[in-house]
C-alpha cells in the first residue's frame, strides 16, 4: 500500500482567503471581489481569487486612498487576531514612503481649502445663487 502524499496545493492558502485572514478586508467576499476586480496583484499580475498564496510573494493592496505594497512573511486561511494578522506580512520601505508622502499632501490640500462648518442659511444660500448668476 503507497502512503498517500497530500498535495502541496492543499496546504497553501487562497489569496482571498490570505487576504482576509491578515485582516485586509472586512469579509472574505470583499476580499473574493477585489481580486476578481482587479484591484489586488500577486507578483505584479493580475490574479484570481483561487490562487495559492506562497511565502516571499508580493501582493499590492488598495487601502483607502493609498495602495499598501507587502510581503507575505507567513501563511493563514483562518482570522487571526489584529497582532498575529500583522506578522503575517511587512509592508515594503517604499509603500511606506508613498503612504506618508501621499498623507501630507492630502493634509496640506485639506489646508488650503477649509471646509465651513455649516451649510448656509437660506437667505445665505440665494446670495450665493444671486452672486453665481452675475
Amino acid at each position: 500500500m503507497a502512503s498517500q502524499n497530500p498535495s502541496k496545493t492543499q496546504e497553501l492558502p487562497r489569496l482571498d482567503k490570505w487576504l482576509w485572514a491578515a485582516r485586509f478586508f472586512k469579509t472574505r467576499a470583499l476580499a473574493r471581489e477585489m481580486v476578481q476586480a482587479g484591484k489586488v496583484h500577486y507578483n505584479g499580475v493580475r490574479s484570481k481569487p483561487g490562487r495559492n498564496v506562497e511565502v516571499g510573494a508580493m501582493i499590492r493592496i488598495p487601502s483607502g486612498w493609498d495602495i499598501k505594497e507587502v510581503e507575505v512573511l507567513a501563511l493563514a486561511d483562518k482570522r487571526l487576531s489584529a497582532p498575529l494578522a500583522q506578522q503575517l506580512y511587512r509592508e515594503t520601505e517604499a509603500s511606506e514612503q508613498k503612504r506618508e508622502e501621499n498623507r501630507q499632501a492630502r493634509q496640506l490640500s485639506a489646508f488650503h481649502s477649509p471646509k465651513p462648518e455649516h451649510k448656509p442659511d437660506k437667505k445665505q444660500r440665494r446670495q450665493i445663487i444671486r452672486f453665481k448668476q452675475q
